[in-house]
């Protein structure tokens, strides 16, 4: 997360931006892990309402080496550190791609308030109606422990609502509310970096085989196809980006 985003976003800044970026990517991701274990967690994967979790995990209490989470499959468990930290990647991730679309026009300390305010408010309850269930074991007890739109038939295998959507609507208002940038439309603002910008696409790349491919939460068929679509499909928007680039 930390230097695809940061490289991806600071590359397209002008040069003075460019540590302002940096470090707002950087403590974003921070900041949002310390919440994630804090209170996150529990709001997101815990039963309570179809809206949102509870806090029987504040603080990742009852989570230990020996307690498991659920996959998709019966009798198929993970280590429950193990998903938490899976999930915290997401968390960390989604708030961070929203500077993209205010980059240079806002305050640090404003960023990092909205951040956690942001993260709590809104992120988590999406997560939780988005992804949480009780896991297949459990569906015969108890059908109805699940968020609202998991229960409607959703399926989103790897963010496209909770992060893509989720993010940016966040951003478009971000940018409605700030206004456009001192200078817009008189001076020219290009970017300082097209290099950094290419390295950070590409570490993004290879960061979402660990979100697809590990969204199915096993070493599987499934996997291995979640794994070559994101491979192939990348590539083909790629060459189509280039061609529409040369028209």
């Amino acid at each position: 997360s930390v230097p695809a985003l940061a490289l991806f976003y600071g590359g397209l800044v002008r040069t003075k931006n460019m540590l302002s970026v940096l470090m707002q990517v950087f403590m974003i991701v921070s900041i949002a892990a310390l919440v994630w274990v804090c209170w996150g967690y529990s709001m997101t994967f815990t039963g309570g309402s179809p809206y949102v979790g509870g806090f029987d995990k504040l603080f990742l209490k009852g989570v230990s080496g020996s307690t498991y989470a659920a996959t998709f499959s019966n009798n198929v468990y993970l280590p429950e550190f193990v998903y938490v930290a899976f999930q915290m990647t997401f968390a960390c991730i989604t708030p961070a791609l929203i500077v993209g679309a205010f980059a240079e026009r806002v305050k640090f300390s404003s960023l990092m308030i909205f951040t956690v305010a942001w993260l709590t408010i809104v992120y988590f309850p999406v997560a939780h109606m988005v992804w949480y269930w009780g896991g297949p074991d459990f569906l015969a007890d108890n059908p109805t422990d699940a968020g609202l739109i998991w229960s409607w038939g959703a399926l989103d295998f790897a963010g496209g609502t909770v992060v893509h959507i989720n993010a940016g609507i966040a951003g478009m208002v971000g940018c409605l509310i700030i206004g456009p940038r001192i200078g817009f439309l008189k001076e020219a603002t290009p970017p300082h970096s097209l290099t950094m910008t290419m390295i950070g696409a590409s570490l993004l790349w290879v960061g979402w085989f660990g979100f697809n491919a590990g969204s199915n939460l096993e070493a599987n068929g499934v996997t291995a196809l979640a794994f070559i679509n994101t491979f192939v499909a990348t590539a083909a928007a790629a060459v189509s980006w280039a061609l529409i680039e040369q028209l």
